[in-house]
């Protein structure tokens, strides 16, 4: 995943390349994923092949949510399920910081996994 933060536009954009979505957490507990720029892994075209971007606006406050699939992705469970679980542990904890928040998301996802079979990155950042 590719993010450009332009804070003076407060706009950004981004770019991804077989990784799930990333989470645009508003104050008010909306959300939105990030899927409208997505394209296959790095490694499955050429490189010299654009890649799709999106650009979408965000106000001061809101978190920004970057994850390897590792966090949602379970055996036998679709998508879209590990999806549902991590926006809704996102939003009923959106008032935390950016540094408990994580540690949040990582603690309860790693309870339904049972410590998880897949390497986990995470990165949460207030704008």
């Amino acid at each position: 995943v590719k993010a450009v933060i332009d804070t003076h536009r407060r706009h950004i954009t981004y770019s991804s390349a077989g990784h799930p979505p990333p989470v645009l957490a508003h104050a008010d507990g909306t959300f939105v994923l990030l899927d409208q720029a997505t394209a296959p892994p790095l490694a499955a075209e050429p490189q010299h092949i654009a890649r799709p971007q999106a650009a979408l606006p965000y106000t001061p406050g809101d978190t920004l949510v970057l994850y390897t699939d590792g966090l949602i992705e379970r055996r036998g469970e679709d998508i879209d399920t590990g999806l549902r679980r991590l926006t809704t542990i996102l939003t009923a904890n959106s008032q935390l910081s950016p540094d408990h928040l994580a540690d949040t998301l990582l603690s309860r996802l790693s309870i339904v996994t049972g410590g998880g079979e897949d390497d986990i990155a995470l990165l949460v950042a207030r704008l």
